[in-house]
């Protein structure tokens, strides 16, 4: 029965979005990081992202790009992806699943479409650097 499926809750796991210097495009490029600010290790960590908008009135999307990691020890951080500049201007979701022990996690962050700015930056914990999060 539904009422009897336990859906875990992700706590203290998020990502955020991060502006480096980049000697191959030479100009500062955004980073996805997941962080993982919680006490135990993920493992199996599976990240699956996209883009999608609307742009002049024509809806855009782009292909899935996908990610894995064997674990993500406790109160560290991993670099997922570099964010192209021309899908800062869409919303790009990003499906975070892993396990802690015998439960499977699983959830779905959101950067809204124009989110990625200087202007919505927050210091990063574990980074400590300015960065984009979402929760």
């Amino acid at each position: 029965m539904k009422k009897d499926i336990i859906i875990p809750e992700v706590d203290n796991v998020f990502l955020a979005a991060v502006q480096e210097w980049s000697d191959d495009f030479m100009e500062k490029v955004w980073y996805v990081y997941l962080i993982n600010d919680s006490d135990f290790n993920l493992d199996s960590v599976m990240l699956v992202s996209k883009a999608f908008g609307t742009i002049d009135g024509e809806m855009k999307k782009t292909s899935l790009l996908r990610h894995a990691f064997i674990e993500v020890p406790a109160v560290t951080f991993v670099k997922v992806e570099m964010l192209e500049k021309s899908v800062l201007i869409l919303n790009n979701e990003f499906m975070v699943t892993y396990f802690i022990g015998n439960k499977l996690y699983d959830r779905k962050f959101i950067f809204n479409a124009n989110s990625i700015t200087p202007d919505y930056v927050e210091e990063v914990p574990l980074l400590f650097v300015d960065g984009v999060i979402v929760r």
